[in-house]
């Protein structure tokens, strides 16, 4: 059995979006799981729209997301070359032909065929005149007249096209360039393709294709085209129902994992399974388990699936990960060991890193900002006894952990002044981190060590005496 061959081929007139990374995705674990090769082709010859800076993007978003691949980044505007011969294939078997039609006159025609009830496809005017090389002319395919051209859909299965509904496309453009539904036949030649896996929109392009590479002689590979992905008003993704590009997903606070995870399930089910390892990926994917109907992107649901790999990474690999977020918020460095403490208490309340940073102010800043109703509530003169104790006795423990200070806390509040716990933690609470949702009160005082403890009590203290 010859090897499987994979590609993407995105077109760098912008960034990579939500839609095409889930075709890069696809591509990928195809190759990776029947072990063979995935291809990265860059089809720049749209050079007006074409951009470094939307390469360089693409690049890093495939980066990002760990979509490695074996072969490539291929540039089409360095394969004119190619293209060249296998035009001049077509032409020498009269699959082809010049064509020196003026654009304002195709449209009269057009306009005309319209008028007159007929398609306004090309008329074909310049097909049988024998033209040569010249200026302003552009190759045209010779498409046949009559039959039908059959795509067999490894996801929609057969769907046939008339011939006679297909005009003699534009395969080389007056500029000397390739169009794109020539190229990309050239380079999954040249490429040795086996398997195209792409979007719905392009079902269309592919009897157009199917009858270049039958023209040149050449093996099919095995087309499937995977159904669009819809905004939640079932329309097609766009801007309004979300960020549509991949990198903004990474400004945004989204782990690769999640976002992998998020997209692979838009389109394709094994069983009732939600969350999948890469590994689970590469070993259960395949074409016969993606569905026909378009995918519905759900941010709700892609948020849940961020918090759960928030909340399963080691604080450790969240560490490097959530410091140009702290950086962006104008907070000071800490050590890694501290920001890993602190980021440990706030794993489970978090959906993104940007909500992870923006909870980790308390931690971050040495200046308490008290929320006006919490501080009216909760500093007041009748807790004033307490925290005096508390920082006499807090400021004498050796071992400053979460088991002494439970301790300390318990025989002060409880055993002497006969107060329930949850009297004096809420004060605490608001004194340590000007709010009265946190994560444990212990965990907090344990991250935040003794000297910020004391001194944020001690300043409570002042703000009472001062209001």
């Amino acid at each position: 059995m010859e090897p499987v061959i994979t590609r993407f081929p995105p077109s760098p007139t912008g960034y990579l979006h939500i839609g095409g990374a889930r075709t890069a995705l696809f591509n990928w674990l195809f190759a990776r799981h029947h072990k063979g090769q995935f291809v990265l082709r860059i089809e720049d010859t749209d050079q007006i729209r074409s951009t470094d800076e939307s390469i360089k993007a693409i690049l890093d978003a495939m980066e990002w997301l760990s979509l490695d691949w074996d072969q490539g980044p291929f540039y089409q505007t360095q394969r004119l070359d190619v293209y060249r011969e296998y035009l001049q294939r077509l032409i020498e078997n009269g699959s082809a032909y010049y064509c020196e039609c003026a654009p304002d006159e195709l449209e009269k025609r057009r306009q005309e065929a319209s008028a007159a009830g007929r398609k306004p496809k090309y008329d074909g005017l310049c097909r049988n005149r024998g033209l040569g090389p010249g200026p302003n002319r552009v190759i045209r395919f010779r498409s046949p007249d009559s039959g039908t051209t059959v795509l067999n859909d490894l996801i929609k299965g057969p769907i046939f096209f008339e011939n006679s509904e297909l005009d003699d496309l534009v395969i080389q453009r007056s500029d000397g360039m390739p169009t794109y539904n020539f190229a990309v036949v050239v380079d999954d030649i040249t490429m040795n393709i086996t398997h195209v896996i792409r979007g719905d929109d392009h079902v269309n392009n592919t009897p157009r294709q199917i009858l270049i590479y039958q023209a040149l002689g050449v093996k099919l590979p095995l087309f499937g085209h995977v159904p669009m992905i819809l905004g939640q008003d079932r329309t097609r993704m766009s801007k309004r129902h979300g960020a549509t590009s991949v990198m903004a997903y990474k400004e945004m606070g989204f782990l690769p994992e999640a976002l992998v995870n998020y997209l692979v399930r838009l389109g394709w089910s094994y069983g009732d399974q939600e969350i999948f390892s890469r590994e689970e990926l590469i070993e259960k994917f395949s074409l016969d388990n993606v569905g026909k109907a378009p995918g519905v992107f759900d941010p709700e649901k892609l948020l849940w699936l961020n918090a759960h790999y928030l909340r399963e990474k080691a604080p450790e690999e969240l560490t490097p990960l959530l410091q140009p977020f702290l950086s962006s918020l104008g907070y000071p460095e800490k050590p890694k060991e501290y920001l890993a403490k602190a980021i440990k208490t706030l794993q489970p309340r978090v959906h993104t890193l940007v909500e992870l940073a923006q909870s980790m102010k308390f931690y971050m800043s040495d200046a308490i900002e008290y929320d006006p109703p919490a501080a009216k509530k909760f500093l007041t003169p009748a807790i004033k006894e307490a925290f005096i104790k508390l920082i006499s006795a807090m400021g004498s423990l050796e071992v400053f952990d979460e088991a002494n200070l439970e301790r300390v806390f318990r025989q002060i509040v409880v055993d002497e002044m006969g107060l329930k716990l949850g009297k004096i933690a809420q004060p605490v609470r608001v004194a340590l981190t000007g709010m009265t949702a946190s994560p444990g009160l212990f965990e907090v005082i344990d991250v935040l060590g003794k000297d910020a403890v004391l001194k944020r009590m001690q300043l409570a203290l002042e703000y009472i005496e001062s209001h």
